[in-house]
Formats: C-alpha cells, sequence, structure tokens
C-alpha cells in the first residue's frame, strides 16, 4: 500500500531516463512526493523552477532527479573540456551541501556520472583533487566554490544546469553577493536549466529568481500548511531558572532515543550538555565553531542511535536529513519564528509522527506572539508539564567560564558572517 505521505504520481510514469529510472527501483522508490509530482513533470519538460517545499518534502530528489535527467539527455557541446563541470548546486551550509551529495550518490548510482561536494572547515585538498580529476556535478557552499574557482581549478563555462537550494536562508547568511559572482560565470539564464528551492518564496528570493533564471515557473506545496501537520506542538510555560529541572525531567519521563534540543546561545548549549551528562544522558553539542570532522561524527553517531540527545544551535536547524527523529525541544523559543518552523521540521518526516516541545521563559517568551502569527495557530499549552520537573535527584551541569573577550560566544544567530573558506 502507498504511503499516505506520497503522491498518486509513479516514478515509473514519468519521462525519466532509464538509468534514473533504474535506480529509483534499486532504492525501493515508487511515488513520487507532492513537492516532486509538481516539480518534475515541469522540470522534465523544460521549464525553470521556483519551488516552496518545507524541510523533509524531497524537494532534494527533485532537483536531482532533473538536473541528472538533463546531463544525461543532452550532450556535452562536441570538443568542450570533458572534466569540466555541466550542473552546480549551491548550498547554504556545509551539512545540507553534504546530505545532497550523499542523495546525489544514491539516485545516480546507475548513471556513470561523476560528482564532488566541496566546503569549508575540513579536506581543501582532498576536495581539490575530487574537482580537478574531472566531474559532471559540482555541489558546494559558495565560499569554497568561489576560492577554487579564483584558482581556476575549474570554470563555469559548461553550466547546463543551477540548482539553488535553501535560497532564503542564503540570504539570511549573506551570501547573495557571492552567488551573483558566481552566477555570472555561467552562462546566460536561457542557456541552463535553472532550479530554485526555498522554504519561503519571499520577495527578495523571487527577485533572485526572476533576476538570473529563465522565466521560472512558481511551484508551492501546501503553502498554508506552515507546520508539518504530524508535529504534536506542545508549549510550556517555565522560569528561566527551572528550565534544566524541566529538561531533565521530561526527558527522564520520555525515551530519549533521537531528541533535537535548540538553544539561542552557544554558551547555554554548554551548559545543557553539561546537565545532560551530569544527570546520567549521552549528549553532544553542535554549533557553528564545531570542527568539521567532528560534527560529521557526532551527526553520524546521532543518526545511529548512539548519541540519544544533541543540543544544537540553529546551524543543525536546516538542511539535516537525521531520520526518525522523536523530539524537538526548543529549550529556548527562537527569535526568528521562521526558525520555529525548521526547528520543529526535524521531526515527522517522510509521513511520521513526532513530538515538538517548546519552552516559554521569561527571556523569549515575546517571540511567541510573532511566531503564532507565523504558524497561523495557539501552540497548545501543556499545563501538566510542569509536574514532571527533576526534584531531588537533580544535579546542574558546570557552567561555562566566560570568555575573557568579548563576552559569551553566541550560537545559531550571528552577526552576518565572513565567507567561510
Amino acid at each position: 500500500m502507498r504511503p499516505d505521505h506520497l503522491s498518486d504520481t509513479a516514478f515509473a510514469d514519468l519521462p525519466l531516463h532509464p538509468a534514473l529510472q533504474a535506480g529509483l527501483q534499486k532504492l525501493g522508490y515508487s511515488h513520487c512526493t507532492p513537492i516532486q509530482a509538481l516539480t518534475l513533470p515541469r522540470a522534465l519538460a523544460g521549464e525553470d523552477l521556483a519551488g516552496q517545499a518545507q524541510t523533509g518534502t524531497g524537494k532534494s530528489a527533485a532537483f536531482l532527479l532533473a538536473s541528472m535527467h538533463h546531463l544525461l539527455t543532452v550532450p556535452r557541446a562536441e570538443g568542450a573540456d570533458p572534466n569540466q563541470p555541466r550542473a552546480i548546486m549551491l548550498a547554504p551550509t556545509r551539512e545540507l551541501a553534504i546530505q545532497i551529495f550523499k542523495d546525489a550518490e544514491l539516485l545516480g548510482a546507475e548513471t556513470g556520472l561523476r560528482m564532488a561536494v566541496v566546503y569549508g572547515g575540513t579536506g581543501y585538498e582532498s576536495q581539490r583533487q575530487a574537482i580537478t580529476a574531472g566531474l559532471d556535478i559540482l555541489i558546494g557552499t559558495p565560499g569554497r566554490l568561489i576560492d577554487y574557482l579564483k584558482q581556476d581549478i575549474y570554470n563555469l563555462k559548461q553550466i547546463a544546469v543551477l540548482v539553488l537550494d535553501e535560497a532564503d536562508r542564503m540570504f539570511d547568511l549573506g551570501f547573495i553577493a557571492d552567488i551573483r559572482y558566481l552566477i555570472r560565470k555561467m552562462p546566460p539564464p536561457a542557456a541552463r536549466k535553472n532550479y530554485l528551492f526555498s522554504a519561503t518564496l519571499s520577495h527578495r528570493v523571487l527577485e533572485l529568481a526572476y533576476e538570473h533564471m529563465n522565466n521560472p515557473t512558481k511551484v508551492e506545496v501546501e503553502p498554508e500548511q506552515v507546520t508539518a501537520e504530524r508535529v504534536r506542538q506542545s508549549l510550556v510555560h517555565v522560569a528561566n531558572d527551572d528550565k534544566l529541572r524541566l529538561l531533565i525531567g521530561l526527558l527522564r519521563h520520555h525515551d530519549p532515543f533521537r531528541t533535537l534540543v535548540f538553544v539561542n546561545m552557544k554558551r547555554d548549549a554548554e551548559l545543557v550538555e553539561n546537565t545532560l551528562k551530569a544527570n546520567g544522558f549521552e549528549a553532544a553539542t553542535l554549533s557553528g565553531d564545531v570542527a568539521q570532522n567532528k560534527r560529521e561524527r557526532l551527526l553520524q553517531d546521532f543518526k545511529d542511535g548512539k548519541l540519544p540527545v544533541l543540543v544544537a544551535t540553529d546551524v543543525a536547524a536546516r538542511g539535516l536529513h537525521i531520520p526518525a527523529v522523536s523530539h524537538v525541544i526548543n529549550y529556548d523559543l527562537p527569535q526568528d519564528p521562521e526558525d520555529y518552523v525548521h526547528r520543529i521540521g526535524r521531526t515527522a518526516r517522510a509521513g511520521q509522527t513526532g513530538d515538538a516541545i517548546s519552552f516559554c521563559c521569561e527571556t523569549y517568551v515575546y517571540s511567541l506572539p510573532e511566531i503564532e502569527r507565523y504558524i497561523g495557530k495557539r501552540i497548545p499549552v501543556d499545563h501538566d508539564a510542569t509536574e514532571r520537573m527533576a526534584q531531588d535527584d537533580f544535579v546542574e551541569g558546570a557552567r561555562p567560564e566566560r570568555r575573557r573577550h568579548g563576552g559569551p560566544s553566541r550560537g545559531g544567530r550571528r552577526p552576518p558572517p565572513r565567507r567561510r573558506r
């Protein structure tokens, strides 16, 4: 029986290249998700796309299948350098770039297409060698892509497909000037296929689409359904001084097999992690200044179930494909309502259900009205949650020392960053 989170559109009924059909069959994928059902027929018909879809809806597979189909059915120009990329896919974060690459490897396993992923923080020489070995698809973050481009490690003269994923996040992180720089090095919009995806098709995102794309078709999947249907949302009013006790009590009450705890500041993430460990929970922190190899190891341990609780700033709120997250706990309410949607979107993915519990304290209570206006409804209040607060057996973890210069370090919401190399 077809799962109810999928559409009636079967991949077998789409005019996809046989190598892609073979890959989909091997992976056991039979039917499209709603965003795939809306975008793939249009892309295969040659249209540019500006797609709105939340995380976890299958949009990566949509643009990967469309891109690979184009590369497989339209050969390189005669005499063109066979080692230069023909498709480039831009992502705002390292984690998202890596996930797109992993999805591309799976979907393109039968195609023979060569691909590589580049991002800052690690692997500078190995990534450079992956490009110079020759490739068809290049995936990466803007800073590292520009670095290699300026060194003439590759060029963009043959780009036939451009993908911009999480375009709204590109604006948030200050990458738009970098993106425009890369686009100016490519053939004109009419000479390539262009696919833009974003959680929100705001005015600035659509302006970018119409400026650099070929009259894109706007595609939206249930824009009125801002938050996932299967996420059970709840809100707990709690004093600042009681938040740690409440967190420990709730985790003892629930099965924390794979729980994401979101905080706004890195300093608070360290305190939460220390308290979790002091009360017998295996936990670790994922924030912006964690080394890339450690980030990848933590994420893999979390996915494998070896690490039951991951404390994260908003660096982890987008672009991460982590299956079977049972609980998302907003230890702090986010200050941006869109971040609330992205955070709770880590659970209830691919037709599953999940819980999102948000703490509403004195510090961040002022974010609540804007969040509820954005999602279009009130978050149900759990009046009984505070009864599960940890009591005499609670141990508060060590508080991190304040830095001598510059005060406490910040977490997910930072000033506009410099380009990541």
